[in-house]
Order: structure tokens, then sequence, then C-alpha cells
């Protein structure tokens, strides 16, 4: 087992393209190349991570925040940061992070947090554009179908809960061999005239070079007419947030207590009360009070994050109840997240839990 292995695998779970531009997801230590003798997960590769995974034998932490959001001029240990990135060098422990890309996912963080309420009919509360493109390519008739299975092989034809879609037309195509050329059908230097369906097919940019090599591969032309479009669609599972309804309708005070619960808290922090039934909750893990007016616009009557400020508490517009849960707790279910999805690809390999709890904020009570 590789440590490229591991990160493929995670790359193709959440890939980098669905990150925020002020994000560093990815390897942030290491040689993908090496032999990886364990993984562990965490919310934060700290110093006292890093000194984990070593302890257990394993070289490889997979984190969900990256250590290094921005370059290092020096590391010297002054910092915590510095300090984590100097333990991983010194015992050859890689640091994989997988951050914003996993919580623009509606499977991801978010849906992790959706599954310990029970959320119901799921949708992304604010979707992420420039993410989807459509492959237009010109092939003979007898060979359109051989291409067609090898573009949606590749990934390409996903439409929400739908695979395999693509738009099809016949017509006429023109070309005149040139020298040198070999051509399918036809004479060098003869003007050709045969008949073509034009395939359209959209697809996730992050997998273009996948695609545009598979379809070549199995079209019969020697070169190839095709086109690429950059779409403004949004991708209906990829986006920040999610919406989704309780199975049933629950009293403020007893939803908060489900809250409470569920994650493990010792205090809540949330607007007034309205006095309602609790039937659509909206949520975003981590720091989520950009997404305020979406969950207003959207009709939740909960609205829970963390890291709310406390002028943003006013935008709820006693509308809905804003609830401040915290941060490392909105997230702290993506450590099991991450272990699960490596345990059931690699289920012969040590894949643990770190047993460092790495939230900086405690509450006195």
């Amino acid at each position: 087992m590789k440590i490229k292995d591991i990160v493929d695998l995670l790359d193709g779970l959440a890939p980098s393209s669905y990150q925020e531009s002020y994000d560093n997801a990815g390897l942030i230590t290491g040689n993908s190349s090496l032999e990886c003798t364990g993984v562990i997960c965490t919310l934060d590769a700290t110093e006292a991570v890093i000194l984990e995974a070593k302890q257990k034998g394993c070289n490889l932490v997979v984190a969900h925040h990256p250590i290094i959001f921005s370059g290092l001029k020096k590391i010297t240990g002054k910092n915590y940061v510095e300090r984590a990135i100097i333990a991983a060098i010194k015992n050859d422990i890689a640091i994989y992070a997988i951050h914003t890309n996993l919580d623009n996912l509606l499977t991801g963080v978010n849906g992790k947090m959706a599954d310990k309420l029970n959320l119901q009919n799921r949708k992304v509360l604010l979707h992420r554009q420039n993410n989807l493109m459509k492959l237009i390519v010109f092939v003979p008739v007898n060979d359109a179908e051989k291409v067609r299975e090898a573009i949606f092989t590749a990934g390409g034809g996903h439409i929400g809960n739908y695979s395999e879609c693509s738009f099809n037309i016949k017509g006429t195509g023109t070309f005149k061999p040139g020298e040198g050329t070999n051509p399918h059908t036809g004479q060098v230097g003869k003007k050709e005239t045969t008949d073509e369906e034009r395939v359209e097919v959209i697809f996730p940019i992050y997998l273009k070079e996948k695609l545009v090599n598979a379809m070549t591969e199995a079209h019969p032309y020697e070169e190839v007419a095709y086109d690429l479009i950059a779409l403004n669609n949004y991708f209906q599972e990829v986006g920040s947030g999610l919406i989704g309804d309780l199975p049933a309708d629950m009293d403020e005070r007893d939803f908060l207590q489900l809250i409470k619960d569920q994650f493990n808290l010792q205090v809540i922090r949330h607007t007034p009360l309205l006095e309602k039934k609790v039937k659509k909750v909206a949520l975003c893990g981590g720091a989520g009070s950009f997404l305020i007016k979406n969950a207003l616009s959207l009709g939740a009557d909960f609205y829970i994050t963390s890291d709310v400020k406390y002028h943003e508490f006013f935008d709820a517009e006693n509308k809905m109840v804003i609830a401040d849960i915290g941060h490392w707790e909105s997230e702290q279910f993506t450590t099991e997240l991450l272990y699960d999805v490596l345990q059931s690809k690699f289920s012969n390999f040590a894949v643990l839990k770190s047993k460092v709890k790495t939230n900086p904020v405690n509450y006195f009570t």
C-alpha cells in the first residue's frame, strides 16, 4: 500500500476543484510514493496528533483542517503550525488535508451532521458553480455507442441521480485527408462525406483529462473533432451547507435538546425561540454565518452552524432560530466519516481514529 493509493481515493471522493480559493487541501507534507504503514484520521494535524501517529506506527495523517493555510517563510518552531510541520518532517509522516472540498459535498461534513439528526430530503444550501463542462464530439454512426460507453465509464453523463445521460444528433461530416495521414475511411487528397453523430455529455470539470483520453482512445478517427465548453450550471450535490426535513415536527426546546444530545454539547448559543414547530433544518459545519440568508430564503426553521458573530445573530430576523454549537463540535464527526471511507476501502489495513481532542475551546460550567 502506497500513500498515493490513499491520496487517490480521497482525491476521488472530494476533488480539489471543489475547494474554496483560500483553502489548501491535498498532500501538505510527505512523499506519496512511499509505503504507507498506517493512517490516523483527525480533525486537526497538530503536533500531538503527529506524535500519536509516530507512536502508533502510522506515517500518514488525514486531517480535515489544513495545518498550513498560507505560505511559511520560516520554520523555527515558534508556533503550533511550525511545530507540527517540524514533527511531521522529522518523523517522515505525511499530512493530507481534505477541507472545503469535503465541506462542499452533500455527503461530506454536512451529510454526517444531517445523519445525526436523521434529516431527510437533503439538498445543498448554496450551490457551487463553474464545476461542470460539456463535451461535444463527432463520431461515425457505427462507432457512436462505443465512444458513448467509454465516456460514461470515465465518469461523464451523470446528472443528479441519473447516469449515462447524453444528447445525440445524426448529421453529415466532411473532411479531406492530407499527405501523411492514415484516414479511418476515404482516400488521401479526396474530399469525403460520412454519416456522423454529434454526441453531447456533461461531466465534472476535474474529470476532463480522464474523459478526453477515454473518448479519443475509443474514437476511430486519427484526428478527433470535439469541443469542450465550460458551464455555469451548478452541480446538484456540490456546494455549501445543507437543508433537509425532520421525520416529524418537533417543539423548539425538544429540538435543541436533540442537538445537545447528538453532538455531546455543553452549551448552545441561539437566537430567541419563536414558539413554533421545527420541520425544515439547515446546517453548515464550521463557520457558516455566510449562509444565514440562504437558510432564511429556503424557509428553514432552524439553522445550525458555528462561529456566528454578535451582529450576525440579528440576521435571523425573528423568522428562524440560529443555533451556534461550536466549530469543533459541528465538525467532530468528520473524523468518523474519514475513518469509515478508508476502512471500507482498505479493510485489511491499519486505519485509526485519533484519540487526541484538538478542540482549543473549553467551557467553564
